[in-house]
């Protein structure tokens, strides 16, 4: 039986931007060589319209660019925030704002148009050969913005200064200007064709398929440059199928982002249980079977060995059990009271559970609960002496809380006088949107309490 080979990534793209490629040189093909095609067409709202939708696709992409950058910290990221935000200005002020104000688009203003947006898709050409990432994020990203709207800007003060009875209409600079631009997004589309070869990313070839649609909407620029400022051709459409394009390619990016800092937190998370929870129970069975093994176990080694193995078992099972997003509260509730009887079976601690019908935890909730307990009573047995605690679980004020009561020696809570275990629940609790406070005194005992969120 032959088995079928894997589909590369890289191949599949390749053939799909071929196949892209040549029904778009079709399409420029029929174009050039119909004329009523090529005759652009005078409609003031639909440019507004068109424009509008071009600042807004830049913004929104850039935007993301930029909470993408936030999650990852890459260059690529910020390159592709500055050039697109440099767009969504450009087009802003240049194009969208005039018309809203009802002023007649200078000459001027439609060639700051056409900078601007050459100089955000150099930037955005540059973005795939960049590499490496950035410490200081925000700081790094409120610089690059700042330097694209010092950019902006000063295209800005050039239209205000400028000659508003200069012809608009230069057709020879104009398809130089719209060659310079397909010559901008080849290299786009090279850029990022290649970081589809070495890294095989879904956001390289969205990015890549967006930038080879503007490509051939500045060829269709080229030759038919509009005159006048109100002039749409079909180059328009293509280049706002294009930024359609890129806005979704970046949204799925920053999505999988989220999913993959979600899934790294996670990891963390399970390792940060094993190793506070089971090793601890391991350890305690190490203990006594190096012990019987050396031959100097003390009476009652093996009592003890069984008794540490058997709760590494149920610490085990809890941890299945609270790490399952399908876990309900039932099994949360059986952990807990198996903990609970076995921190009070040596007799030095007695524990009530009160765990109120109706409050339910969620998955999240359930192991972050669950050590809160577990380090309260143990702060409550080892460190403060109690004889007595009460742990409960219930409602206060139509909220959720936890709370831990015992009779312990206490201390003074001021300033600096929490220790490490102390310093965990208020981490765990904040880790799952709970408030934590603490109440104690010397020799009164100390109180700890967790409202979770609503």
């Amino acid at each position: 039986m032959r088995r079928s080979r894997p589909v590369d990534t890289f191949e599949t793209f390749l053939w799909g931007q071929i196949v892209l490629v040549a029904l778009l040189a079709s399409a420029l093909a029929l174009f050039l060589l119909t004329p009523t095609l090529r005759v652009p067409h005078d409609l003031a709202s639909l440019r507004l319209v068109l424009s509008t939708v071009y600042a807004l696709c830049a913004g929104l992409v850039a935007l993301l660019a930029a909470t993408r950058f936030g999650l990852e910290g890459r260059k690529f990221d910020l390159f592709l925030c500055a050039g697109f935000a440099v767009l969504a200005a450009s087009w802003t002020l240049f194009s969208v704002g005039p018309a809203i104000l009802e002023r007649s688009a200078t000459s001027a203003a439609s060639w700051a148009e056409i900078a601007g947006s050459l100089l955000g898709w150099t930037i955005i050409a540059a973005a795939p050969f960049v590499h490496g990432a950035v410490e200081r994020r925000a700081a790094t990203l409120r610089a690059a913005l700042s330097a694209g709207a010092a950019l902006v800007l000063g295209l800005w003060l050039l239209v205000v200064e400028a000659d508003p009875t200069a012809p608009t209409h230069n057709p020879a600079l104009r398809t130089t200007s719209f060659a310079l631009f397909a010559l901008v997004n080849l290299v786009a589309v090279v850029g990022f064709g290649d970081r589809v070869r070495v890294r095989r990313e879904d956001l390289d070839q969205w990015l890549a398929l967006g930038a080879t649609l503007t490509l051939f909407a500045s060829l269709h620029f080229v030759f038919s440059p509009a005159a006048g400022t109100n002039a749409v051709t079909q180059g328009d459409f293509l280049r706002l199928l294009g930024y359609a394009v890129l806005l979704v390619g970046v949204w799925r990016a920053m999505r999988a982002s989220e999913h993959g800092r979600a899934v790294a937190e996670e990891r963390a998370r399970v390792a940060r249980e094993i190793h506070d929870g089971l090793s601890q129970y391991l350890f305690a069975v190490a203990t006594p079977a190096s012990m019987i093994d050396a031959g100097v176990a003390p009476p009652g080694a093996t009592g003890r060995l069984k008794e540490a193995a058997l709760a590494a078992q149920a610490e085990a099972r809890f941890a299945i059990l609270a790490l399952s997003s399908a876990s309900g509260s039932a099994p949360f509730d059986t952990a807990l009271r198996r903990y609970v009887d076995f921190v009070a079976s040596d007799g030095g601690l007695e524990v009530d559970l009160v765990l109120e019908p109706g409050v339910r935890l969620a998955p999240d909730e359930q192991i972050e609960v669950f050590r809160i307990v577990q380090e309260g009573l143990a702060n409550a047995h080892r460190h403060a002496g109690a004889r007595r605690a009460e742990v409960r679980i219930g409602r206060r004020d139509g909220g959720r809380a936890v709370t831990i009561v015992d009779d312990g020696t206490g201390f003074d809570p001021g300033p600096g006088r929490e220790g490490q275990g102390l310093g965990n629940m208020r981490r765990r609790a904040s880790a799952i949107g709970g408030a934590f406070s603490l109440t104690a005194a010397p020799n009164g005992g100390t109180a700890l309490e967790v409202v979770l969120r609503a």
